[in-house]
């Protein structure tokens, strides 16, 4: 049975995300109020209330 606890979003995840989106949308861009929008809110919300840090670029 796979894991019922949730992850927090980070920051990394909310940047593939909207990489993965502005790619599929033909247009090169995110939709306002979209997933990837969401995505990143909540990755900012939650530094902000410190349960994740930010993570910075490639490695």
């Amino acid at each position: 049975m796979p894991d019922s606890k949730s992850k927090p979003m980070t920051t990394d995840a909310a940047a593939r995300i909207q990489s993965t989106e502005a790619r599929n949308s033909g247009t090169g861009q995110v939709q306002s109020g979209g997933f990837a929008s969401r995505a990143q809110g909540a990755a900012a919300t939650n530094i902000n209330q410190g349960t994740t840090q930010h993570q910075g670029g490639k490695k």
